[in-house]
């Protein structure tokens, strides 16, 4: 755990100044048919300090965490500060209050062995291996990364928070009838540290036999009929959807930069069915998958809601261009690692359910597709998006048909959530990737599954 080297600085923070150590781990166990191939362990840690003056900010960190160096960093982020606002002379308040406060560590903060990790992922292996030997290959990899951080700031809530996660990916290939190969992949886990989640290897077991069973049916499966198609979105996809298409374009530093969002704030972007929120730390009553309490910035963290019955209401602020737009900051100002500066960031961004069961969406489409894993895909700030689908089906006539092989979707958000028609009444959340604006960020994303309508490609 951090020891906390921080706090007695606090009496001699000046104007706005956040102080933050931290430290970020990883570790990581590749399999690949077998052979291992990947074996990393690492840990980054040191202390930044960020000073606000005048609307410019002096930023300086060290690796070493020391009082000497705290005191440095201190001192070359105020110095910094002056710098810029010499020469940029931008001549802006100080932030509003945001109230004080302080959030105290929530979590345990753990180390797991190295062979804990390769344990695991070799029983994992050996499972899949002997239970199914006609694959072309498989890859086990077992995952687990965490972020802690002691903050102090002049005005604001201190905090010492802790993310861990921890996950299995499963990848499977098989030779098809046709020639080609075809894979999938699945990730298990979610908040925590890894020898909490994963207990036992036999809970993957039903796991990986679906994945094997979805991917013999996507073996002998057909490609999509190109067109602008009537789909049924699985969670999975219309979560990373809203986050790639619809959260970024909300980020208040690329509404600044011209997004789409720019323009459309107090107007329909969406069916009224459609609700979205960035939530902090709590969503119907339950946590989230990465739960934040307090942000870099010292601001204590709320729900930050962007569309509601269709119409988009807000973005994602840190206090900056809160200030700028006349808007609440929520919380949303997040850094990667000790030696990077907050980022408009979002944090667990999902569609609220509906009321519809997915039996009766997918009958409501007399042709047309079940979307269920994304692979890849883009986005930018028009909201215009491509993605790619490696897990489907057809709908013909209400019902499911055959698998599909992978295909993409493309179109522009805030267009097509104005033809979504029907919402599930489930939530599923995501946590296993990372969000990549200009720093690397672990988020969550969720959402129920989407009737809507979209384009599709076909081989």
């Amino acid at each position: 755990m951090l020891e906390d080297k921080i706090s007695k600085f606090k009496s001699v923070l000046k104007g706005h100044t956040e102080l933050r150590a931290q430290v970020n781990t990883k570790r990581r166990v590749t399999l690949l048919n077998g052979n291992l191939v990947n074996n990393l362990r690492s840990e980054e840690s040191g202390v930044s300090a960020r000073v606000y003056k005048n609307g410019v900010y002096g930023f300086a960190s060290s690796a070493e965490y020391s009082d000497e160096k705290i005191k440095a960093v201190l001192a070359a982020a105020e110095e910094n500060a002056g710098f810029m606002d010499l020469h940029i002379k931008k001549n802006k308040p100080m932030f509003p209050s945001v109230g004080s406060g302080k959030k105290e560590l929530q979590y345990t903060v753990k180390d797991v062995e190295q062979k804990v990790f390769i344990e695991f992922a070799k029983e994992i292996d050996a499972y899949i291996s002997t239970k199914y030997p006609n694959l072309a290959s498989r890859t086990v990899t077992a995952f687990s990364d965490s972020m802690e951080k002691l903050l102090v700031v002049s005005d604001g809530c201190d905090s010492h928070s802790l993310i861990p996660r921890s996950y299995v990916y499963l990848f499977m290939t098989a030779n098809a009838n046709d020639g080609t190969t075809v894979e999938l992949f699945k990730p298990v886990g979610g908040f925590g540290y890894f020898s909490d989640i994963f207990t036992d290897p036999a809970a993957l077991y039903e796991d990986i036999d679906n994945l094997y069973s979805d991917l013999m049916k996507k073996a002998e499966g057909v490609y999509c009929e190109a067109g602008y198609k009537d789909v049924v979105m699985h969670p999975n996809l219309a979560g990373i959807l809203a986050h790639e298409a619809v959260g970024h374009p909300v980020e208040a530093d690329l509404v600044l930069g011209g997004s789409v969002a720019a323009h459309n704030l107090g107007k329909q972007v969406a069916s009224e069915l459609v609700t979205m929120v960035d939530f902090a730390h709590t969503a119907l009553g339950e946590t989230v998958p990465l739960p934040v309490y307090v942000d870099d910035e010292g601001t204590p963290a709320e729900d930050a809601v962007l569309i509601k019955d269709g119409i988009l209401v807000g973005y994602m602020n840190n206090r900056e261009t809160a200030q700028h737009f006349g808007m609440k900051p929520q919380g949303n100002a997040r850094a990667y690692l000790f030696s990077d500066e907050p980022l408009i960031r979002m944090r667990n961004t999902a569609i609220l359910p509906g009321k519809d069961k997915l039996e009766d969406m997918i009958a409501a489409i007399d042709d047309g597709y079940y979307l269920i894993e994304p692979n890849n895909g883009q986005a930018d700030t028009t909201s215009e998006f491509m993605f790619g689908v490696c897990m489907g089906y057809e709908i013909k006539k209400g019902k499911l048909g055959r698998a599909i092989r992978d295909t993409t979707i493309s179109g522009v958000a805030f267009e097509m959530l104005k033809t979504v028609d029907m919402l599930s009444d489930d939530m599923v959340w995501l946590s296993a990737g990372v969000c990549g604006k200009k720093q690397p960020m672990p988020v969550g994303m969720g959402g129920p599954a989407i009737k809507c309508k979209v384009n599709i490609g076909g081989r």
